[in-house]
């Protein structure tokens, strides 16, 4: 049998290299590029219209925009970790409604939601011990 009771103590490591690796991703891939390319937040906004709000598209998309690269820094640093993942959940969840329903459903919605669940669960495990504000 094998024993794995000694990685208990890599806990807050874990939580680290989970929040920087997610960070990095969410940052590099879909927050700088949204963010640096105002023509396109109109179009990313759009996407909260499948909850029925059809109206400041361009500024909700702006608020996508921010989110995505404001929210990825908060978690690699373990600054406003919690609300930086309340925000980030929230985000990637409409992202992933967005993408199941005119985009062929849950192969196009996968990757955000599978985001949207690890920064719920981020939410929900706190940053660790290893933040900018000493955990």
């Amino acid at each position: 049998m094998v024993r794995w009771a000694f990685l208990d103590r890599c806990h807050d490591f874990g939580l680290l290299v989970l929040r920087s690796g997610v960070g990095l991703l969410l940052l590099l891939l879909h927050g700088i590029p949204k963010l640096i390319d105002p023509g396109s937040w109109a179009g990313l906004g759009r996407a909260i219209g499948y909850l029925g709000v059809d109206f400041g598209h361009q500024v909700w998309g702006f608020g996508a925009a921010i989110t995505l690269t404001l929210g990825p820094l908060c978690l690699i640093l373990g600054f406003a970790h919690r609300p930086a993942s309340l925000a980030l959940s929230v985000t990637l969840t409409v992202a992933a409604i967005w993408k199941y329903y005119p985009f062929g459903g849950w192969d196009a919605a996968a990757y955000p939601a599978a985001m949207a669940l690890v920064c719920f669960c981020l939410l929900l495990l706190g940053p660790g011990k290893y933040t900018v504000e000493g955990g």
